[in-house]
């Protein structure tokens, strides 16, 4: 799967994920491969990131920069005070809010 999280300043993510669970409106959810398309408003929370083979850029929170790996099954935190997430065929969209 692809993900692409930003916020209205910046790109927080963009690279191949295995999975990635988010705090939803009724609670949170875990996106996987194949999953259903859907679109969803999202709560305060931790959006939980696990990437996949390839190259993934992120936003490290201690530096305050973009940095790169390529490594699988590595799992990443994001402190967000809300958002909307959409899923369509494998790409996944999060647009979030209150980043910290």
């Amino acid at each position: 799967m692809h993900l692409t999280m930003l916020t209205p300043e910046q790109e927080i993510f963009k690279g191949n994920v295995q999975s990635v669970k988010v705090p939803g409106v009724n609670g949170q959810f875990q996106i996987l491969n194949n999953h259903a398309p859907i679109v969803s408003a999202l709560e305060k929370g931790t959006v939980v990131v696990v990437t996949a083979t390839g190259e993934n850029l992120y936003l490290d929170s201690e530096s305050g920069g973009i940095r790169m790996t390529d490594q699988s099954g590595k799992q990443l935190k994001f402190q967000i005070t809300g958002g909307f997430i959409e899923v369509l065929q494998n790409t996944i969209s999060l647009l979030v809010q209150g980043l910290h």
